[in-house]
């Protein structure tokens, strides 16, 4: 994964916040807030009159200082010429003429020189109805929001498409959700925004170029723990098109198995971003309140009935060939490593591979102390009946697991997965470091 950071992990992003009032005002020659990029490919048809409507309706309904980048990605028709002439007989529009194809790559560009503190983009045809878009950005422009997308698959959306594209586009939407736990509705819609903030720490961990660059980021993000709004858009099919959709679908699903497969491995340095703006209520420290106790007492249990059940299964399946002692062993060991694992992931929040053969060993500490408990059991039910049945050998080890369950939750809370927003971040201690 392409990353511009030294360390391989983008720094921690600022607290949102309302736009300062007088950025906003169209009479004060600042930076536009709002930045909008068109990306085109061979579109000499329709940039002109599209652009001469989305500026037409910017101009009579939107209250900010807007600007209108054509992102031209090696157009080999008259487009360039187009965009040209837009730029300069149209105010507050420009072109920018890139010798790469690949709507991501031109995003990417556009967005990472851009001086707005607001970023978007739309396709060309301008499907998507205009009035959609102040709502679209206006919870960025407040700091309520990260990201924006526009939704053809929210109950209100009004749309018209034929059944194919339709079917294509659910279908997607779908396997994003099963494949990749995405719950933003609709992954493909040509109507995003996002803040220029979020954009400088998102950017350069998206990798892909083409089609496949909003997916991505979408999932990033959300993975990343920022907050994405949703706008039902009204949205008419352009029957000219010049999107493949077997192609595209094919290299969206190539995209899928590379995101799916690098976050299921922990290859994304997603860490700094979570939680990034330090603003949110679950984080906020309470007398007499542990933060995210609640959230890891559910998590914990699950992973616990999950475990249980597995060790359960496990030493029913090794006492027919050893003994007793032996079987709890061995079960506990394998259901060991697989809880440690699931609880630093699921419970806890902790990502990628620093710290996971330390907080391993550290585990396999806290499943000596449950083994010495279970072990006991066994050996006092041994003392007290010559030969105990497999039932009443499996309730006793049940009770000595809800007992070791308790300890190992407040170990694994307070001493292998301890909370660490009061430890500087490595940047401020390699910043402290070279300051002495």
């Amino acid at each position: 994964m392409p990353t511009d950071f030294p360390d391989g992990a983008p720094g921690t992003l600022p607290t949102r916040a309302h736009l300062p009032a007088h950025s906003v005002r169209r009479d004060v020659p600042t930076a536009p807030v709002l930045d909008i990029v068109i990306p085109v490919h061979n579109e000499e048809k329709d940039l002109r009159p599209s652009v001469r409507r989305l500026h037409d309706h910017l101009m009579r309904t939107f209250p900010y200082r807007f600007r209108i980048t054509i992102a031209d990605n090696a157009s080999t028709d008259s487009t360039p010429q187009v965009g040209a002439r837009l730029a300069a007989h149209v105010p507050d529009v420009t072109y920018v003429r890139l010798a790469e194809k690949g709507r991501g790559r031109a995003l990417r560009a556009v967005w990472s020189a851009s001086d707005a503190p607001v970023l978007a983009y739309m396709d060309v045809d301008l499907s998507t109805d205009l009035n959609a878009l102040l709502p679209l950005v206006a919870p960025l422009i407040s700091g309520h929001s990260d990201l924006a997308i526009g939704s053809r698959l929210a109950r209100s959306s009004r749309v018209v498409r034929g059944p194919k594209r339709e079917f294509v586009s659910r279908t997607y939407n779908l396997i994003l959700r099963g494949s990749l736990h995405a719950r933003f509705s609709d992954a493909q819609c040509g109507f995003k925004a996002l803040r220029a903030d979020v954009a400088r720490e998102l950017l350069p961990l998206v990798e892909d170029t083409g089609w496949f660059f909003d997916t991505e980021m979408l999932v990033l993000a959300e993975r990343a723990g920022l907050r994405i709004h949703e706008v039902p858009v009204d949205w008419v099919d352009d029957p000219d098109s010049t999107v493949h959709i077997v192609r595209t679908a094919a290299e969206d699903l190539k995209g899928v198995w590379r995101v799916g497969r690098a976050l299921a491995v922990g290859a994304l340095p997603l860490d700094r971003l979570a939680r990034p703006f330090g603003d949110d209520p679950r984080d906020r420290r309470l007398p007499g309140v542990p933060g995210g106790l609640a959230r890891q007492l559910v998590g914990f249990c699950v992973v616990g009935a999950l475990s249980t059940l597995c060790y359960l299964l496990l030493y029913s399946g090794f006492r027919t060939f050893t003994g007793a002692q032996a079987a709890n062993a061995l079960a506990l060991l394998v259901s060991a490593v697989a809880n440690t694992a699931a609880n630093r992931r699921l419970t806890f929040g902790v990502r990628g591979r620093a710290r996971a053969v330390r907080h391993q060993a550290q585990g396999l500490v806290v499943f000596a102390i449950g083994l010495a408990l279970t072990s006991g059991s066994l050996a006092l039910l041994d003392a007290a009946a010559a030969h105990p049945a497999h039932g009443t050998e499996l309730a006793v080890l049940i009770v000595a697991n809800l007992a070791a369950t308790v300890l190992r939750f407040l170990l694994l809370r307070t001493w292998v997965f301890p909370d660490r927003r009061t430890e500087p971040a490595p940047c401020d201690t390699y910043e402290m470091r070279n300051s002495r």
